[in-house]
């Protein structure tokens, strides 16, 4: 893999990340177009994931220290027998809410190895799948009636629910944030709770796959190659940085909808160029190579 692989992938993870599109799906179709899927592939990825969480950092700073002030908070509050599990605070709302979020994680860890390998063989029909149901799951967050409930008023069992959606994210082709901010908008959450809920709660959902990964890879003694992981992430973290705003943008004008549009088309695309993949048993760069 080049210094330019790692810098075409940064733009795509950048962009791909916060745009509900699926950014594992994206790249994996990358991957697979340009000869660069197979092992360490998935490790490639999810190291160009640590980049964007630099521009969540950098969007949602102010919130993110409110966050880790309110968790002392409530530290300080079950300690002194003064935890109000209804307070107003909307920080000290969100903090049990994003723990109940992330539970479900710990069950997709089980099919981590099958995840990988998809992500890493030359097949790309459930791909095209999974950009379906991505495409499907936008359009319907798009036509629902939007809600206005915020953190405030956000009850355990939604949370939950959020984490079971952001856990099929598993999947290369699910997006992530597209299926966090439309199971949040389907339950009645405003569109601007929803979105920066969803980019918060990425945060340890991406460091412990980054971390599970990095672990992986040490023992099974990959050779890492760093210049191209290294421009990666910062071009990940810069370009994800601007698509941050976009989507907050997109998000709250109600234009959703042509992410929709977008997924449903590259999945009906991929899903096809997958079957006569299979049929002619040779992908379709060697098959247009002759």
């Amino acid at each position: 893999m080049t210094v330019l692989d790692g810098f075409f992938q940064g733009i795509i993870q950048g962009a791909t990340e916060f745009l509900p599109v699926s950014s594992d799906g994206h790249l994996t179709l990358y991957q697979h177009f340009t000869g660069n899927s197979g092992e360490g592939a998935l490790f490639f990825s999810l190291m160009l994931h640590l980049g964007t969480l630099v521009a969540v950092f950098a969007v949602y700073y102010k919130d993110i220290w409110q966050l880790i002030l309110a968790f002392f908070g409530l530290v300080r509050d079950l300690l002194q027998g003064k935890y109000n599990p209804k307070s107003r605070d909307e920080y000290k709302r969100m903090i049990p809410m994003f723990i109940l979020a992330c539970l479900p994680l710990l069950g997709f860890v089980l099919v981590k190895d099958w995840v990988t390998a998809i992500t890493e063989d030359n097949d790309i029909v459930v791909e095209g799948i999974c950009f379906l149901y991505t495409g499907a799951l936008l359009y319907l967050a798009s036509k629902c009636v939007k809600g206005k409930k915020t953190a405030v008023q956000m009850r355990p069992l939604h949370a939950f629910l959020i984490g079971i959606f952001q856990g099929t994210a598993i999947m290369p082709g699910i997006s992530r944030s597209g299926s966090t901010i439309s199971s949040g908008l389907l339950l009645g959450y405003s569109k601007e709770y929803c979105v920066k809920f969803s980019f918060i709660l990425g945060i340890p959902a991406i460091l412990g796959a980054s971390v599970l990964e990095l672990k992986d890879a040490l023992a099974a003694e990959q050779t890492i190659e760093w210049a191209p992981i290294v421009v990666g992430i910062i071009t990940a973290a810069v370009v994800g940085y601007l698509c941050i705003k976009l989507i907050r943008y997109l998000v709250v004008t109600d234009k959703f909808i042509i992410f929709s549009y977008y997924t449903l088309a590259l999945g009906a695309l991929v899903l096809v160029i997958g079957i006569i993949e299979h049929v002619a048993g040779a992908t379709l760069p060697v098959l247009l190579g002759g």
